[in-house]
């Protein structure tokens, strides 16, 4: 009995520092923005009203579901292909090429953000080449639209598609394509019947991770979109910083954060019973 109360009181001791760590970096701060959204400084329901009521709220909430669903998509149709490359070389050659996907988390957002600057804008290093080659007769605008803004956030989110995939098709056993060729398949049967519907759960993986990431995605919207590209974490550092209003900031983060949480459930829940249960986020 004693003994197991020293072992309680070990792993108190132990979770203490981490529970305590969350409790101020996150529960509290969270606690504060829901608090600050109904209460401004008595009880009201007029940021959330403004948000049902006002058009232009509604459409960033789309413009924010559209980009981050197209780059979901473009990750899953560039990352598929990059991890299943990666999955059939050797185990030394994958190592170097994983160093290469891995190579740009070393580098800040925002730097990577101005290089996308040089690289699309009017006199960037993509028209100037363009213009060399005679492709194109004057610059085509690839900055300040949704084109800039996918480009960009794909480049930065398709490693975290590339992982999940990778590690759900290394995990195939590789007597299955033997298996399946003696009975008569060919390489695309086989990739269509066994490869495919067993790489499933790391393409539901990544594209729930891509998706989320995106969700809130400020910097890139900011310097690589336009006014049409607006997301709502965008409005949330306008509504800060440019006219003062926190409860509705606050309203716009929990609003999307309880979307993103709902989001969440119905995908885990969709895909319930069709993925195997190891593969489920």
């Amino acid at each position: 009995m004693l003994r197991h109360r020293r072992l309680d009181w070990s792993t108190v001791v132990l979770l203490a520092p981490p529970l305590v760590f969350l409790l101020v970096i996150f529960a509290f701060p969270l606690g504060r923005i829901v608090w600050g959204s109904f209460f401004a400084p008595d009880f009201t329901l007029g940021a959330y009203e403004r948000m049902v009521t006002v058009p232009v709220y509604g459409r960033v909430f789309w413009i924010t579901l559209k980009i981050s669903g197209l780059t979901t998509l473009l990750c899953v149709l560039l990352g598929y292909p990059a991890a299943y490359f990666l999955a059939s070389v050797s185990a030394r050659t994958r190592q170097a090429l994983l160093l290469c996907v891995v190579i740009p988390f070393f580098l800040s957002v925002l730097v990577r953000n101005y290089v996308w600057m040089v690289l699309l804008q009017r006199t960037g290093l993509v028209n100037r080449a363009l213009l060399d080659w005679g492709v194109i007769g004057q610059p085509l605008d690839l900055m300040y639209n949704e084109f800039g803004v996918l480009i960009a956030m794909v480049n930065m989110l398709l490693p975290y598609m590339i992982f999940p995939v990778l590690s759900a098709l290394l995990a195939i056993p590789p007597e299955l394509a033997p298996a399946s060729a003696s009975l008569g398949a060919g390489a695309a049967r086989t990739f269509w019947r066994i490869t495919l519907p067993l790489s499933l759960p790391g393409v539901a993986a990544g594209g729930l991770l891509v998706f989320i990431v995106a969700l809130g995605f400020f910097i890139t919207p900011a310097l690589l979109g336009g006014p049409k590209q607006m997301m709502i974490s965008n409005l949330i550092e306008f509504s800060v910083r440019q006219v003062l209003n926190w409860p509705f900031a606050f309203a716009l983060a929990n609003t999307l954060l309880v979307g993103t949480l709902v989001l969440y459930f119905v995908y885990v829940r969709a895909l319930e019973g069709r993925l195997p249960k190891a593969g489920l986020p």
